[in-house]
């Protein structure tokens, strides 16, 4: 079982600066980061390439903290050695990609990573309820992958909310994580909604500010968060 106390805020290190990689980390732990997000692409099953094991093992060499890898890529089983061999502490990979996705899981553990399987914006969530009990989490893309900066689909929060009751009625222990769109504006809906762990890139480290704005970020999700649990 993923052990974490939501809500989280992932930063992810996509909209990092890669030639300051550690200061920015620095400062997003400064705001009270405890998980850092990397977001693996490869070209194929999504319009955009970013880095691989490399970037990860960096982070993992200038932080303590929680790294999540979400492999964007097709295959991705694959890469799974390497990505684990680098750092990994979590390996989320796509419902969409992963033909025999039990198989592909079971071949996270082995390689000692907690487990996540990610489905785009237009994946049915019914495609959930086979893999509920063999993944650590479920992280709901809340636009299409592949370039950050985008703007949230409407949708996902009906979308969040109707995980956690699929959730609540499979007694099923999974966290909930969210990407896509996540700014202050909407984090503290984001969390109301349901969502355990929150991944923020551009609005993490835009305009310098990085550890204001993940404490920002942190202090709305928690806000979000417990008015949810306490109603």
């Amino acid at each position: 079982m993923l052990s974490c106390t939501p809500p989280v805020i992932a930063p992810s290190l996509l909209a990092s600066n890669l030639k300051h990689l550690e200061q920015d980390i620095k400062n997003a732990e400064k705001g009270g980061a405890e998980w850092f997000h990397c977001d693996i692409m490869d070209g194929h099953f999504v319009p955009n390439i970013s880095f691989g094991p490399m970037l990860v093992e960096a982070a993992n060499s200038c932080t303590n903290a929680f790294i999540d890898v979400h492999l964007m890529i097709e295959e991705p089983h694959r890469f799974i050695p390497m990505f684990a061999d680098a750092g990994a502490q979590l390996i989320t990979v796509h419902l969409e990609t992963c033909t025999h996705l039990h198989q592909t899981l079971q071949m996270i553990r082995d390689h000692g990573c907690h487990t996540g399987v990610a489905i785009n914006p237009g994946t049915s969530l019914c495609n959930l309820q086979a893999i509920a009990e063999s993944t650590d989490l479920i992280l709901l893309m809340t636009v299409n992958p592949g370039f950050g900066g985008q703007k949230i689909i409407d949708s996902s929060f009906d979308r969040i909310r109707s995980l956690k009751v699929l959730r609540d009625e499979l007694k099923s222990s999974f966290q909930i994580q969210v990407d896509g769109g996540i700014h202050a504006g909407n984090v503290r809906e984001i969390a109301a909604a349901g969502a355990d762990i929150i991944v923020a890139g551009s609005k993490v480290f835009q305009n310098g500010n990085i550890a204001a704005n993940v404490t920002e970020l942190i202090d709305q999700a928690r806000a979000g968060y417990t008015s949810t649990s306490t109603s």
